[in-house]
């Protein structure tokens, strides 16, 4: 079969490889629809998990089944599914402690394109397909569905990681798809007030459509200073960190109430520094005794996750669809799309790739 893979670091290409095998619990699928992800270019461009040789890239995809195990009992060949980007091992200790995003250790539940073959190839792999499948609701459209697997629930988990209650107010560093998706989140939690901190206007557009109530750039100076100005000094509720640079905690940690939760769902692709830190601000952090608590994790993946975001959008709580600014059609033009990511025109929010069946 054909994939786009990463060669190493810094160069991508076609490749042949072998179809995968089906383990018993397992499902091999086709690709129904693509879309290609900042993460993919932080692992390319960036070398951010380290180098990657001729491993096919992508983890947000829907498909059509091609095959399941013998021990599968929810699907079957020719259904749709949403597939997750994060597919965890569902026996394992980690799930047991509440953290299924980290079987198998940090970051183990993020398989494809981490450490196995992702979803960029005619047929990918799918562990515990009962589990880490969903089928895609009759009618629903592919644009919408392919936001679900990871930019909805990577966006939603920072508004629930960072407990916003009724009223509250948030920030969003960052109005990428993950960031417009937690300006979603925050809404759909009862904020109040909800700054958006971002330049491109595709993208300020769709965050007051997603409930933004004031938007930050910025290019009109330091982001937190304006924040706190807006506030009169008072600072915000919650932070959602969703894009910047390694220094991007320092303006949460600034603007944050004592109190609050900053909730990072930021890719750092590389740090600062000779050891690669990530600074805090000491004095901001309130010495580190403020109750600025930051809060980090890996998005959520599964079957129930899945179809509970499906179901925000069947019953018309979000419009995930407004974020796919580009739409290619066909397999090879998956290559396009990526470079797209990679590059960001100011028009972009996210690209979709649709196959046919």
């Amino acid at each position: 079969m054909k994939g786009l893979a990463m060669l190493k670091i810094g160069e991508i290409g076609w490749i042949e490889k072998d179809k995968p095998k089906c383990g018993p619990r397992d499902a091999i699928v086709k690709p129904l629809a693509l879309a290609p992800c900042t993460s993919d270019v932080h692992t390319v461009w960036e070398g951010a998990i380290g180098d990657r040789h001729d491993m096919i890239l992508g983890h947000e995809a829907l498909g059509v089944v091609d095959e399941v195990g013998n021990e599968v009992k929810d699907f079957k060949p020719g259904d749709r599914v949403i597939v997750p980007a994060i597919t965890p091992d569902w026996d394992s200790e980690a799930v047991q402690r509440g953290f299924p995003s980290q079987s198998g250790g940090a970051l183990g539940g993020w398989k494809f394109s981490n450490f196995k073959d992702g979803v960029f190839g005619e047929y990918f792999h799918v562990n515990l397909a009962d589990n880490n499948l969903a089928h895609l609701p009759e009618g629903m459209s592919l644009e919408s569905a392919v936001m679900i697997t990871d930019m909805m629930t990577t966006g939603f988990m920072a508004a629930e990681n960072a407990e916003i209650g009724m009223g509250a107010t948030v920030a969003v560093l960052g109005i990428g798809p993950v960031g417009l998706c937690g300006v979603a989140g925050a809404a759909l939690r009862g904020a109040g007030r909800i700054f958006a901190v971002g330049t491109r206007p595709k993208a300020i557009e769709v965050a007051k459509e997603y409930g933004a109530t004031d938007i930050i750039s910025y290019k009109d100076g330091d982001t937190a200073e304006q924040i706190l100005e807006a506030t009169d000094g008072a600072g915000v509720d919650a932070v959602i960190v969703s894009g910047g640079g390694p220094d991007i905690l320092i303006d949460a940690l600034k603007m944050a109430k004592a109190g609050s939760k900053i909730a990072n769902n930021n890719y750092y692709g590389k740090g600062v520094g000779e050891k690669d830190t990530i600074p805090l601000c000491r004095v901001n952090w309130g010495f580190g005794m403020a109750d600025k608590d930051i809060v980090t994790g890996l998005c959520p993946g599964g079957r129930v996750r899945m179809e509970r975001l499906a179901d925000i959008i069947s019953y018309g709580r979000m419009d995930p669809s407004l974020m796919a600014t580009h739409v290619y059609k066909g397999f090879d033009k998956l290559e396009e799309a990526l470079l797209l990511m990679k590059d960001k025109p100011r028009d972009l929010i996210k690209p979709v790739v649709l196959l046919d069946e």
